[in-house]
């Protein structure tokens, strides 16, 4: 953001709240530009010892990840989660655990990462969001060096199976 939202005056680095934010000039406009992170929540969607991956839409063809998607206004994580899951992967889920928040600072995000379970794997992709999913084995799942990898590793380790990080785009499913 470069001009003020509200006046449109060039906005300055100006320190507040113990940092340097963007804000206006002009004392009488006071907008700062916070630039909080937006939630995010995550899914390990578990079945029968396999994890599900996704493919988002645009993304190339060896990159899969966790189900993920943006709280709703008047949503708690844990309905999120639940949500993410039905509309991106059409199963009913049942929340299992929290594993963790972890940061996502290339897109200013804060993920809440819930492992979930769900009875079957018969997917019905939401075309719109989702290109692809697979499911892997418990035993051959890596997790990546980005925010939601960091929480399958977690996860991992809490079934007593120790990965290192791997970079994302040296993942291969």
């Amino acid at each position: 953001m470069k001009y003020c939202p509200q006046c449109g005056k060039p906005l300055m680095r100006l320190p507040l709240g113990g940092r340097e934010r963007p804000a206006c000039p002009d004392a009488r406009c006071g907008f700062v530009h916070w630039n909080n992170p937006i939630p995010v929540v995550a899914a390990i969607v578990e079945h029968d010892d396999h994890v599900a991956l996704v493919r988002n839409v645009g993304w190339p063809e060896h990159w899969y990840g966790l189900v993920t998607g943006f709280l709703e206004s008047g949503e708690m994580p844990e309905e999120a989660v639940l949500r993410e899951v039905q509309e991106e992967l059409g199963l009913a889920a049942e929340l299992k655990s929290y594993i963790g928040m972890y940061e996502f600072y290339r897109s200013n995000q804060l993920l809440i990462c819930y492992h979930v379970t769900v009875a079957s794997k018969e997917v019905k992709l939401d075309r719109h969001e989702i290109a692809d999913s697979k499911w892997v084995h418990v035993e051959e799942v890596k997790p990546w060096t980005a925010g939601t990898g960091k929480a399958l590793r977690d996860w991992l380790r809490q079934r007593g199976i120790e990965r290192d990080l791997v970079d994302f785009d040296r993942v291969r499913y």
